[in-house]
């Protein structure tokens, strides 16, 4: 049986998850190319994900779920970021330019470095 603070933190942790996935699907709606489209899905996203699933490890009162649900916020985390920066790097370099309101372009600036005597 829950006690009450149990439900409380589940809740909210639920609603925290939530709310941070809304954020990032509004996010990739909204926002105008690529690369900050994967910013929004790989920060709010992960963080959403992991939120429910610490919620998912408070309220099922089994070990054997809490566990596994710990641990699969734990590789969100780990994995989320790594994949976002490497799926952004080879659009990159495969030709896909950020939109005209990205303000610095660090990969043109290294590669323009990086041609010239």
């Amino acid at each position: 049986m829950l006690n009450g603070w149990e439900l409380y933190l589940g809740g909210i942790l639920l609603l925290l998850g939530a709310t941070f996935t809304l954020l990032a699907t509004i996010g990739v709606v909204r926002l105008p190319d690529l690369y900050t489209r994967m910013h929004a899905a790989s920060k709010a996203g992960a963080v959403g994900g992991g939120l429910v699933l610490l919620a998912v490890a408070v309220l099922s009162q089994d070990a054997a779920i809490a566990i596994r649900a710990i641990i699969g916020f734990l590789f969100l985390l780990l994995t989320t970021p790594v994949s976002a920066h490497l799926l952004a790097r080879a659009s990159y370099l495969t030709g896909y330019r950020p939109c005209n309101e990205t303000t610095v372009d660090e990969l043109a600036i290294r590669k323009e470095s990086s041609a010239s005597p």
